[in-house]
């Protein structure tokens, strides 16, 4: 049987990274809030939330930790033809309830979802505190793939994302990339590898490399480089 820390009232108490179980790989904790500060706390310490409806809060730090520099994200020839031809219209922020819905929404077919609906409400607070940000791909009026996730410093922690027509999600990645470079953003934390995410560009670093470049990257404040007033976005390829 696994016993967990169980964490208590302070939102920003978390245990040691050291402490994370190597099976199931990186769980460190359980129990606590989804409040926006206890959140912020969370990412910034290089820890994430991640669980079933049945289950209490869990807190995972997976080592290693895959991540991303947006200057170095690799673009296939086929997917810089593909983004050449600007197939879905881009947008930032704009349906970022609508984005989080469709993420959850296919997990629904098999009777769960991580992205129970205690986690949608704390994601849509995030947002509104301008913490928690989205991108969204639109075909005329149709969102048709898009991505969320969290913004500190210059660190940007990929959530989840969803594609309802070929390659949707992929084109809303690869304008991510660029708009986070040209933000200056250094680092986007991708939490777990996939064959995909290493095609981009993506690698794996230590836990504790990874919390030291949070704490150069973040620091003491959960400001971060995106932008207050979006520009009107447009393709960059």
């Amino acid at each position: 049987m696994i016993h967990l820390p169980w964490l208590d009232h302070n939102p920003a108490r978390f245990p040691a990274l050291e402490h994370a179980l190597d099976d199931p790989d990186g769980l460190l904790a359980a129990g606590g809030d989804l409040s926006p500060l206890r959140l912020v706390n969370a990412y910034a310490q290089g820890i994430f939330p991640w669980y079933e409806a049945d289950q209490p809060i869990l807190w995972w730090s997976p080592n290693p930790r895959t991540v991303l520099r947006p200057v170095d994200v690799h673009l296939s020839r086929s997917m810089r033809k593909l983004l050449r031809k600007q197939p879905y219209r881009l947008s930032f922020d704009t349906s970022f309830n609508a984005v989080i819905d469709a993420c959850a929404a296919p997990r629904h077919a098999t009777g769960g979802t991580w992205i129970t609906e205690e986690m949608r409400e704390a994601y849509i607070e995030l947002h509104r505190l301008g913490i928690a940000h989205s991108v969204e791909m639109w075909d005329e009026t149709e969102l048709v793939g898009g991505l969320y996730g969290i913004a500190l410093g210059k660190v940007f922690f990929g959530e989840s994302m969803f594609a309802r027509r070929d390659n949707a999600s992929k084109v809303a990645f690869a304008c991510l990339c660029h708009y986070l470079a040209q933000w200056e953003f250094e680092l986007i934390d991708c939490q777990v590898a996939s064959d995909h995410l290493f095609s981009l560009g993506a690698h794996e670093i230590p836990r504790p490399e990874f919390a030291q470049r949070l704490k150069r990257l973040i620091g003491t404040s959960s400001q971060s480089q995106w932008p207050r007033a979006l520009p009107q976005p447009s393709y960059p390829f």
